[in-house]
């Protein structure tokens, strides 16, 4: 049975290797789609701090990860379809925008599961960000105190 997630893997944090880690429990092989700069710049403000690169690069050392696929549109109907996936993981912000939508349709048609789950409360690229951005702006008022 083929698993597939996908996401920015942004600062890859333990609330990532969880989220891996479970897909790796419900099947055989875990692919992971991985959002190209140009795909999260279209959803969020900022493009990801860590080039797509070398988030590649990092997901494919995790021993729970078989297969990376960068993807540069925001579908995922051609990777569902490409990989022959059999489960297709989302977090718990899916959603029903048009792109998420054409994937559930498809893979409903083909008799294949959606799971959803919660994310990991611990942590997120998104605290980390805002926490190095406290600590930095911390950092330079006590500075400024100081001087």
């Amino acid at each position: 049975m083929i698993v597939y997630t996908v996401g920015t893997f942004d600062l890859l944090h333990v609330g990532h290797l969880a989220l891996l880690e479970y897909c790796e429990t419900l099947g055989d092989t875990v692919a992971v789609g991985v959002a190209s700069d140009r795909v999260v710049n279209s959803y969020k403000p900022n493009v990801p701090v860590i080039p797509l690169d070398q988030r590649r690069e990092m997901l494919e050392a995790l021993s729970c990860v078989d297969i990376v696929r960068p993807y540069h549109e925001l579908e995922y109907v051609s990777g569902c379809r490409e990989l022959d996936v059999d489960i297709f993981v989302v977090g718990e912000d899916w959603g029903k925008k048009p792109h998420n939508i054409a994937v559930e349709t498809y893979l409903k048609s083909k008799g294949k599961k959606i799971i959803q789950v919660l994310y990991n409360p611990r942590t997120s690229s998104s605290k980390i960000k805002q926490n190095t951005i406290a600590q930095a702006h911390n950092k330079n008022h006590i500075e400024q105190a100081v001087a």
